[in-house]
């Protein structure tokens, strides 16, 4: 492996993502979704704005959308 390659295996990259989900949800909900920033938006979804880690902990986030059954409309790496 590369110096490069071994540089960037172990430096963590956080990124910023929004999910949003159909209905609005409240901010108890937020320790629940990671420390996730919960915005209601207009239209009647609910906008989780954040960093994660990495993919896994962004699986880990979505598999939680998944489990309280929210409807999924957009996942988005927004940096």
């Amino acid at each position: 492996m590369s110096e490069q390659s071994k540089s960037h295996s172990t430096s963590p990259e956080t990124l910023v993502y929004e999910i949003r989900v159909r209905g609005h949800l409240s901010d108890q909900w937020q320790s629940w979704f990671e420390g996730m920033i919960i915005e209601l938006e207009a239209d009647g979804t609910s906008r989780l704005y954040g960093s994660l880690a990495d993919q896994v902990a962004l699986h880990g986030l979505l598999r939680k959308v998944r489990d309280v059954g929210l409807p999924l409309i957009s996942v988005n790496a927004v940096q």
